[in-house]
Order: C-alpha cells, then sequence, then structure tokens
C-alpha cells in the first residue's frame, strides 16, 4: 500500500517481531534492518545509538521511551503511541507517521528532514534546536506546540494550524500566512518581517 509521502511503497520488510513485551528494555548500539515490529510494547525502552533502517512500527507502544542518539531511517510508524517520549540527538530522516499519538513528545537537537507528519496532532508538544528540512507538516494541528531554533526550510506547512504555537528562532521561510494558520503564534521580531514580506508588505524605518 503507497502510505508514504508522494504515494512512494514503504521498504519491504524481511522480518516480524510480533506481539512481544520489550518493556523497560535497553539497547545500545543495536542494528535492525528492515524489520516489522507489530503490537510490541515498548513502554519505556532506552535505546543509545541504536538504528532502525527501514523498519516498520505498527501498534507500537514508545510510552515514556527515551531514545539518545538513535536513528530512526526511513522508517514507517502505523498506529503508534509515542506519549512522554523523548529524543534527544536523534535522526528520523525520511521516516513516515500514520495515525500516530505524540501527547507531550519532546524532541531535542538532531535531524527529521523529509518526515512524514501530515495531519498529526502535535498540540502540547516540543521541538528544539533540530532540523526538519523539507517536513510534510501539511493539516498538522500544532496548536500550543513549540518549535524552537528549528530548521524548518521548505517544509509544507499548507493549512497546518499552529495558534499559540512559540516558533522563535525557527527557519519559517516556507511558512505563508494566508494558508497557515498562526493566531497568536509567538515570533521574534526577525520572523515578524519574514511574515511581512511573505505578506508583500514593505518593512522601513519610521
Amino acid at each position: 500500500m503507497a502510505d508514504r509521502r508522494n504515494g512512494e511503497l514503504a521498504p519491504p520488510t524481511e522480518s516480524t517481531v510480533r506481539g512481544e513485551d520489550w518493556y523497560g528494555r535497553e539497547l545500545s548500539g543495536d542494528q535492525y534492518t528492515r524489520v516489522e515490529f507489530l503490537d510490541v510494547d515498548m513502554s519505556e525502552i532506552t535505546t543509545r545509538n541504536t538504528v532502525f533502517t527501514e523498519c516498520a512500527f505498527r501498534n507500537v507502544s514508545f510510552a515514556q521511551a527515551v531514545h539518545t542518539g538513535a536513528g530512526f531511517l526511513n522508517c514507517t510508524f502505523t498506529a503508534c503511541r509515542f506519549f512522554e517520549t523523548e529524543f534527544t540527538s536523534c535522526k528520523l530522516t525520511g521516516s513516515m507517521f500514520d495515525r500516530c499519538t505524540f501527547t507531550l513528545l519532546k524532541a531535542t537537537g538532531g535531524d527529521w528532514s523529509f518526515v512524514g507528519l501530515p495531519g498529526a496532532d502535535l498540540r502540547g508538544t516540543t521541538f528544539s534546536e533540530l532540523r526538519m528540512r523539507e517536513i510534510d507538516l501539511t493539516f498538522a494541528r500544532c496548536q500550543k506546540a513549540a518549535f524552537r531554533g528549528v530548521d524548518l526550510s521548505g517544509a509544507w506547512l499548507s493549512k497546518a494550524d499552529f495558534t499559540e504555537a512559540d516558533l522563535r528562532g525557527s527557519d519559517i521561510t516556507a511558512l505563508d500566512p494566508l494558508t497557515t494558520t498562526i493566531t497568536r503564534a509567538i515570533i521574534d521580531p526577525d520572523q515578524a518581517i519574514v511574515l511581512a514580506t511573505a505578506l508583500g508588505v514593505r518593512v522601513l524605518p519610521a
């Protein structure tokens, strides 16, 4: 099934981990390639420098999991739960999320470029000091979320809702205020100039 952005098919998996309890497991330096994780409990798991490449996660719980220096490269997440999950200096490039929940998720540092989060409910999540170049946030609900110091250059933001979101320090050159909701969003002076320019307004000294 074409469940990835632009209709690209998810990479085929070659093995399956089904219904296992990985609660509280610690992974360090492990490598997983083209593995399907189905109905697996990864709550409170800790990963450090562990890399998942072209894996599929379906109905997996990552509740209160802590990932540090981990890689989820070109992976697919379907109906997964990310409650209070923390990502620090992680690389998720090319991964796709579908029908996942992200309650209080926090990501600091790392690279989330080319990630697909169309229609995702990211309300109250926190992203700081990381790359999100060309990320797909079309129709995403980002109310009261924090995107601080985030590189959103080339991002797909049409119909996304950033009401009351904190965008300070982020690259928002891809944001079109006519197609993206930014009511009461918090921005800095430089960003105000970017938005004014997008609206065709010239900012001149008084």
